[in-house]
């Protein structure tokens, strides 16, 4: 018998490490750009502190305001780990603390992600370990359950898989299907080091051409009028 929505599964395919390691240092931008803007995670989630996010995903489903699952997850959760909280985005209650955040810290996850609300947020600024959410709540949780650990949930309004690649920086968070991640990562790194010969030829004071604008605004039919706004 299924107990659907209060269930745990142990196993994760997770992906190999040097294919994860290949994308520490790639702008979050640069990977979504290669991903047609798609599998970026709502600007509402934000970081507490700057530490890079690459890892993992360890899915976690709560329910509204309980956190039962979140300390079963911390048990299970391997280093390198990125927990993902699908706590619905609810703000009334925080997921999550100093304390159990500090413990993923000295376990050595790669980051916690809370599609919803944590606190002690001076104290999440100081970690070692990149920690996001929606928001601050000094109110704290309940742990009566149920929920579920390595189901698919929503993130931010993507879904992400247990074994996802989850890369995040001061822009945000991209989930990457890591079937699709070996294309991606190469795209990218190649779209950094134009974007990057591009900044230095901007310092160099090079010219860039920009006839792209206006051949667009032509084949949209835009009015240029050499006159006042009345």
């Amino acid at each position: 018998m299924s107990n659907a929505g209060c269930r745990i599964f142990l196993k994760i395919n997770r992906p190999d490490r040097e294919l994860l390691e290949g994308f520490s240092g790639v702008p979050v931008a640069n990977i979504a750009d290669e991903m047609n803007r798609f599998s970026c995670v709502d600007a509402r989630i934000k970081p507490f502190n700057s530490r890079p996010l690459l890892g993992t995903a360890f899915t976690v489903k709560v329910r509204v305001a309980d956190n039962l699952l979140l300390h079963k997850a911390l048990e299970l959760a391997q280093p390198g780990d990125v927990i993902l909280v699908d706590a619905q985005g609810d703000m009334a209650n925080a997921i999550t603390g100093e304390i159990m955040m500090l413990t993923a810290d000295k376990k050595g996850l790669a980051g916690v992600v809370v599609d919803g609300a944590v606190r002690d947020a001076k104290a999440l600024q100081e970690l070692n370990m990149p920690v996001y959410a929606a928001g601050v709540t000094p109110r704290g949780p309940y742990k009566d359950g149920p929920g579920e650990i390595n189901v698919p949930v929503c993130i931010g309004g993507v879904v992400v898989n247990p074994g996802d690649i989850v890369v995040g920086d001061a822009d945000g968070i991209v989930i990457i299907n890591p079937a699709d991640a070996v294309s991606i990562q190469a795209r990218a790194k190649e779209k950094l080091v134009k974007e990057q010969a591009i900044l230095q030829g901007i310092r160099d004071g090079l010219p860039r051409d920009k006839s792209w604008v206006d051949k667009t605004l032509k084949a949209l039919n835009c009015e240029i009028i050499d006159d006042y706004y009345r």
